[in-house]
């Protein structure tokens, strides 16, 4: 089925400008970053991106149907309510995210009085640090909250939101600590050999250095 045309393009013969027809309008990646944690409530959407007006939302996740990267499904009962989740083509954005989280790494600083802070913000920009501990998954908990990243034994990762039972890792440190790794100015190994985390295998806290 021919993809709805925008109400807006470059109207250039492009690949970068074609791409940015479909996801170059303001939340659109964000709205991405957000369902590759997996399927989410339009409620809990709108929580997690402080700021989108409710219209503004509604208007992104149809123009994001319309370009086949988001669907909308109902969830049998008893929950009965619908989630938005990211296509095939909508989930290989993930590696623009971490491409572009790891370029504007450098930037966050530490957050403002005026930044919203949520701790699965920090999956993406941690998923090539994280991977480094090898297939399994790894639970992160921050002061904001936990996320989870899953590392296949091919090196493949995904995340999601919240904790999980019996992950075969656990990390805990501090947005600051996220940053600095995000941003290459730590490693892991360093962040645990100076207490700036800590982390804990299935069989025992590992001090990796």
């Amino acid at each position: 089925m021919p993809r709805q045309p925008r109400r807006r393009s470059y109207d250039q013969h492009c690949a970068a400008a074609r791409a940015l027809d479909l996801v170059g309008d303001r939340w659109t990646l964000l709205v991405v970053r957000e369902l590759l944690a997996g399927p989410r409530r339009y409620t809990d959407l709108h929580a997690d991106l402080p700021g989108v007006s409710t219209d503004m939302l509604a208007g992104r996740l149809k123009d994001m149907e319309g370009a086949e990267l988001v669907t909308r499904r109902r969830l049998p009962p008893p929950a009965s309510a619908y989630v938005y989740e990211l296509t095939p083509r909508g989930r290989e954005l993930l590696p623009v995210l971490r491409t572009l989280a790891a370029w504007g790494a450098p930037e966050l600083g530490e957050p403002r009085p005026t930044d919203a802070v949520r701790a699965h913000w920090y999956a993406v920009p941690l998923l090539g640090v994280l991977a480094e501990l090898g297939a399994g998954v790894v639970q992160v908990t921050l002061d904001e909250g936990e996320f989870h990243v899953r590392i296949g034994a091919d090196g493949s990762v995904s995340h999601g939101d919240g904790g999980v039972d019996a992950p075969d890792a656990r990390l805990r440190t501090d947005s600051s600590t996220c940053r600095a790794l995000a941003a290459g100015e730590l490693t892991l190994d360093e962040a645990v050999a100076s207490g700036r985390a800590t982390l804990e295998r299935a069989t025992a806290v590992a001090a990796r250095a």
